[in-house]
């Protein structure tokens, strides 16, 4: 099932074209995330699929289009910086967005106890950190226990230890079977919670699809020697070597795919060069979004 179906969205400020004919598709279960630079547009689209924003242009439809005006309350939404009451505690301000919602009895130990702030309850807001804030803020978002979450930048801001707990939550509320649509610039974290991802650049969409379909299927490795010339000009002559990129004294090789990096060793050492550093690393989705946005 269609959780939401983009077609042709535009948005227009003036000179400034914010999105250009954007085409997405978001099912059912998917943690998906919108990556892309400063002013990409991806906040825009945010708030034009929640009615924040019009269009210029184009169309979006929710669950095939079968709710009608009913559609937002099967949606909860994390935009920008949390914002609550500072003088009132957790029980006491999601209680209020219980009200605004019009929800009668939420389960506020279960939703205090998912994102680890049931210790924590009757603290005032303003004496939350960052990383707390950001968990209340998710927790929010569950009350009235929504089909689909839209959270823009959910770990910005955060330090390692709280991006791992917001991290972990995410990963617990999609294990409930929800979707998620997420924005973020984090390219690790993207890779580390989604399952599909759409790279925006300038308004328009330049890659989407499953994480896997998006990272790059060539080995990549990494290789140096004693005489680090004579070996990129041997690693230059050989046609399962796609891509060489100088890193300091190192050479970052793309090979073709189905190639065993060990080959690699063994070719180089008929040619009398001794290899003295060979680490073979992952594709990431950081060089991918990087070579995908240069393009």
């Amino acid at each position: 099932m269609s959780v939401l179906t983009i077609k042709d969205l535009t948005k227009v400020y003036g000179s400034v074209v914010a999105l250009a004919g954007l085409d997405l598709t978001v099912e059912k279960g998917q943690i998906f995330g919108l990556v892309g630079p400063n002013g990409s547009g991806k906040t825009t689209l945010l708030g034009i699929i929640l009615d924040v924003l019009h269009p210029s242009a184009g169309s979006f439809t929710w669950f095939d289009g079968v709710e009608g005006s009913h559609v937002r309350r099967r949606i909860g939404a994390f935009l920008e910086t949390p914002n609550f009451y500072p003088y009132l505690n957790a029980d006491q301000n999601l209680s209020l967005v219980a009200s605004f919602k019009g929800v009668s009895k939420p389960p506020l130990d279960n939703l205090l106890e998912l994102v680890q702030l049931k210790e924590r309850r009757c603290s005032r807001f303003k004496t939350y950190s960052l990383g707390m804030k950001q968990r209340l803020a998710l927790a929010a978002c569950l009350v009235g226990d929504p089909e689909v979450l839209i959270l823009d930048e959910p770990t910005n801001g955060l330090d390692p230890e709280g991006m791992v707990e917001v991290r972990e939550i995410i990963q617990k509320i999609a294990a409930q079977g929800k979707t998620i649509i997420m924005a973020s610039h984090i390219l690790d974290e993207v890779e580390r919670i989604c399952s599909h991802v759409a790279i925006i650049k300038n308004g328009k969409l330049l890659a989407t699809g499953a994480i896997g379909s998006i990272l790059s299927n060539r080995p990549t490795v990494e290789v140096g020697a004693g005489d680090g010339e004579k070996l990129f000009q041997f690693l230059s002559g050989l046609s399962l070597v796609k891509k060489i990129t100088r890193r300091d004294n190192r050479l970052l090789l793309e090979l073709e795919p189905g190639t065993n990096h060990a080959e690699l060793n063994r070719l180089s050492c008929e040619h009398g060069i001794v290899l003295d550093h060979l680490v073979l690393k992952r594709q990431s989705l950081e060089v991918e979004f990087l070579e995908i946005t240069r393009k």
